[in-house]
C-alpha cells in the first residue's frame, strides 16, 4: 500500500504564518522581513525572475525593493497547503506614480523550521510599470 504523506503546513498555519510575515513587508524594514528567510532561501519575483540566493542577497534586494516601496500593504486573500510550504494568494495597495495601483497575485511559499527557503513571487507588473512611467 502506498501511504502519501503531507508535510506541508495546514491552512490555519499558513494563514497564522501570513499573519505575521505580511506586515513585514511595509513600513522600510527589510530587516525585519529578511528575518523570515532562511540563510540559504531563494526569492523570485517578476523583476528577478532567476532569484536572489542566501540571506544577505534577499536582505541587499529588500533593501532596494522596500526603500521604493515604503508604504505599500500586502494582505493575504487565500492559502492553500502545499508540500514543504503553501501558496499564498495575496492583494496589495502599491503607490506609485502619483496613484495607488492595486495588485493581486500568487507565490509559492516553502518553509523549514518555520523558516522560508524558497518564495516565488507571481503577478502581472504592467500595471505597476505603467503608473511609474513618466
Amino acid at each position: 500500500m502506498i501511504v502519501d504523506s503531507f508535510d506541508g503546513l495546514t491552512e490555519a498555519d499558513a494563514r497564522a504564518f501570513t499573519s505575521r510575515w505580511l506586515p513585514a513587508w511595509t513600513g522600510n524594514d527589510p530587516e525585519r522581513l529578511t528575518a523570515f528567510y532562511a540563510d540559504d532561501a531563494v526569492y523570485c519575483d517578476p523583476a528577478v525572475p532567476r532569484g536572489v540566493h542566501g540571506r544577505d542577497e534577499i536582505l541587499a534586494y529588500f533593501r532596494r525593493l522596500l526603500a521604493r516601496y515604503p508604504d505599500w500593504v500586502w494582505t493575504n486573500t487565500d492559502v492553500r497547503p502545499l508540500r514543504g510550504g503553501f501558496l499564498n494568494y495575496w492583494h496589495a495597495e502599491i503607490p506609485a506614480g502619483g496613484t495607488v495601483v492595486a495588485c493581486d497575485g500568487v507565490c509559492t511559499v516553502t518553509l523549514r523550521d518555520g523558516l522560508i527557503t524558497r518564495n516565488e513571487v507571481f503577478f502581472d507588473r504592467s500595471p505597476l510599470l505603467a503608473a511609474m512611467s513618466p
